[in-house]
């Protein structure tokens, strides 16, 4: 595994770690910190999911074309 995709499977798993951490936030929050927690887990999930449409580019790109 290179550098660069080992720097972004950390950050995935650093994203995941947040959205984890929000999530289990949310169940005791209150109503008042309902709202700010939602934006912030909105905001978690979608950086969790370019990391990982990034790590799913660099995994399938092959040097040579497929034919099949």
């Amino acid at each position: 595994m290179s550098n660069g995709l080992r720097d972004l499977a950390r950050e995935l798993y650093r994203a995941q770690q947040q959205v984890d951490r929000l999530e289990k936030r949310l169940l005791v929050a209150t109503p008042a910190e309902e709202m700010a927690i939602q934006e912030e887990l909105q905001e978690a999930r979608a950086e969790r999911r370019q990391l990982q449409k990034i790590i799913d580019g660099r995994k399938d790109s092959s040097p040579l074309p497929r034919r099949f």
